[in-house]
């Protein structure tokens, strides 16, 4: 099985974007559906072709909605990702999987309580009394809401609906996903990868670049 993981933009709440409209939702509906990182939609194809073929179907909104999308194929490797380029190129046989896992980009994953930790250690911002940012009262509200986007638009292929089918989570998912943070992009040398150092996470994930994406 070949998994698909699609990661939403900041700004959006990609769940709601893609399930919410008929075509990107048909498109889904053949699938179980799984959130491995924070504001994303994963979900396991029978092959690579069939997850490139998934992910052409819904280029219309990888465009708006998605930040990056990553391809896990265990022919290829049982724990590092391809980005989709390099993925529509082993499936096109332009480069052989033998031949990837040089270039990388590496994330931090960041769980909330890293996020807690580091605003603990950073402190307020400048002129700011501790004391009242010490954590909420009885008065504060607890949680936070995300705005619900308009409607479909005339651009928009498969129109809106509300409360869209197969939103809730899994119950064999974890409640807290990690976040998927500042992409680090290194070379492996000698079978080894450079340690993600641009913040203080929990875990990494490592994709495999093609040459023409990695930027260090």
């Amino acid at each position: 099985m070949t998994r698909v993981c699609f990661v939403g933009d900041e700004d959006v709440t990609l769940r709601y974007e893609l399930l919410s409209r008929e075509t990107s939702r048909d498109a889904l509906s053949t699938y179980d559906l799984h959130r491995p990182f924070e504001n994303s939609i994963a979900v396991d194809t029978v092959s690579l072709g069939a997850a490139i073929s998934l992910c052409n179907d819904l280029q219309w909104y990888v465009v708006r909605f998605v930040d990056t999308v990553l391809v896990q194929d265990p022919s290829v490797s049982e724990t590092e990702w391809l980005s989709r380029p390099l993925a529509r190129a082993l499936r096109n046989d332009e480069i052989a999987s033998t031949e990837t896992g040089e270039y990388l980009k590496v994330y931090g994953v960041e769980y909330p309580e890293d996020r807690r930790q580091r605003e603990r250690d950073e402190g307020p911002p400048a002129g700011v009394d501790p004391d009242l940012v010490d954590g909420p009262t009885a008065g504060d509200p607890v949680g936070t809401t995300t705005d619900q986007p308009d409607g479909a638009t005339a651009d928009d292929p498969g129109g809106g609906a509300s409360d869209p089918d197969g939103a809730t989570d899994r119950p064999d998912e974890p409640a807290d996903r990690g976040r998927l943070v500042e992409p680090l992009y290194v070379s492996r040398t000698d079978g080894e990868i450079p340690e993600y150092d641009l913040r203080e996470v929990s875990e990494t994930v490592v994709v495999r670049l093609t040459e023409d994406e990695y930027a260090p």
